[in-house]
């Protein structure tokens, strides 16, 4: 057990990375070693910053603990904190359920904790974060929270309403990390739809993005997670115009089926999710699009399941992940619709929309070969440098994989020529 030393492991998605980030700056600036993921972890305090999402996720942040809470009887930690996701929506039952943990905190309730270990929280530094991700890119969070109120989704009940990062705020950070040589910025919200609307009343997105793209160093910014309803349409042209705005849309529709988006509340239908796409591919020619689709929510009979997978075929998604409905208590769904579909069937219908998804992304991947792509190195394995494309987001999509040829140095771009498809990655050499 290593004193003064604090481990942080976080969990779900990348906007509980982000926190995780500030959170680390506040605590070394309190004189801590603070450690991200570690393989061993060895602190006297371990922080888990927990997901809070959808079930399986839930499930893996309580194993955590539980696992922690073993190494903290056997005498390995001395204090064992929770905060994030799950700790906010659940945490009068948590206390009951887990003793083993000393503190919890919500989401958002840094400055208790620096409170209880002896420190106060620095305003000067509440803009200020220790990346962890490799140095070259980072992800940017834009804003927090949602109004959307989808029937499936617990988001509003953890993070609350929709609140925007002031746009000279985000830009201040973009040119420092730039200057600190940060050059792929991967930017992020529960909706970025929707920012600004509550700073001005209207949709900024497009606005800061353009103004992003013109930070000296700024090489690379890939979009995540954008609602369809209301889509800010003029960030197309921004797409389109500016070479270090990936042509990348990261946009979860969930589902084609009147009936199905109808009880999810999405407040969209199949016509206008159609000319969404089709708006989007013709103004962005050659965009890749990543969505995620939900199967067995209630009122998805074997009629509207059909006409998911028929859609799936026909919108050819460059990435597509799915997940399989579960019912989250306190959500729109839970308290008004019977969660009625066997989990076996849902199941069933989830694994016959990845393998048909793998087919598509297959021959995707096979038109790629011939062409020569700019691709960022993340890594140097034994037998490969591997890297990405302007299309792939790290830990989520695609990877490229380099012969070794020749020396390439982590972070710098390389033009390689593509020799290979495998369904979810390209081979190549330099060019």
């Amino acid at each position: 057990m290593r004193r003064n030393k604090i481990d942080i492991i976080s969990l779900g998605c990348s906007k509980n990375l982000v926190d995780s980030e500030h959170l680390m700056r506040q605590l070394e600036a309190a004189g801590y070693h603070v450690a991200h993921n570690a393989n061993r972890v060895d602190g006297e305090t371990v922080v888990v910053n927990t997901c809070g999402f959808i079930a399986d996720a839930q499930q893996e942040s309580i194993d955590t603990i539980l696992r922690l809470g073993e190494a903290k009887r056997e005498g390995k930690i001395r204090n064992l904190f929770v905060m994030g996701c799950l700790s906010e929506r659940f945490r009068a039952d948590l206390i009951d359920a887990l003793p083993e943990v000393d503190r919890f905190y919500g989401k958002f309730d840094w400055k208790g904790m620096l409170a209880d270990l002896g420190h106060a929280y620095r305003d000067d530094l509440a803009h200020e974060r220790c990346l962890t991700t490799p140095s070259h890119y980072c992800y940017m969070k834009i804003s927090e929270g949602c109004n959307r109120f989808c029937a499936f989704c617990a988001i509003p009940l953890i993070t609350g309403r929709h609140t925007s990062v002031p746009m000279q705020q985000l830009l201040d950070e973009v040119s420092r990390l730039a200057e600190r040589g940060v050059k792929e910025f991967n930017v992020i919200a529960q909706d970025l739809s929707s920012y600004g609307m509550d700073l001005e009343g209207r949709m900024m997105l497009p606005e800061l993005i353009d103004r992003m793209a013109d930070i000296q160093g700024v090489e690379w910014i890939r979009l995540h997670y954008a609602y369809p309803t209301q889509f800010p349409y003029d960030i197309l042209p921004v797409m389109a115009s500016r070479d270090n705005v990936c042509s990348y849309l990261d946009i979860a529709l969930q589902h084609i089926s009147d009936k199905v988006l109808a009880n999810m509340r999405r407040h969209i239908g199949r016509q206008e999710t159609l000319d969404l796409l089709a708006r989007l591919r013709r103004e962005v020619p050659g965009i890749h699009i990543r969505t995620t689709l939900m199967v067995g929510f209630p009122g998805e009979g074997e009629q509207e399941f059909e006409e998911l997978m028929d859609f799936t075929r026909e919108a050819r998604f460059e990435r597509m992940g799915a997940f399989a409905y579960s019912e989250e208590a306190g959500t729109w769904a839970a308290e008004h619709l019977s969660d009625d579909i066997p989990q076996e069937v849902k199941q069933e219908r989830l694994q016959q929309l990845m393998a048909l998804q793998e087919d598509i992304s297959m021959d995707i991947q096979e038109q790629k070969v011939g062409q020569t792509l700019k691709v960022i190195v993340d890594r140097e394995e034994e037998e490969y440098y591997v890297g990405r494309t302007q299309w792939d987001s790290p830990e989520v999509d695609p990877e490229v994989l380099i012969s070794k040829d020749e020396p390439l140095s982590i972070g710098d771009f390389a033009q390689v020529h593509i020799t290979q498809a495998l369904p979810f990655e390209l081979m190549g050499s330099i060019q």
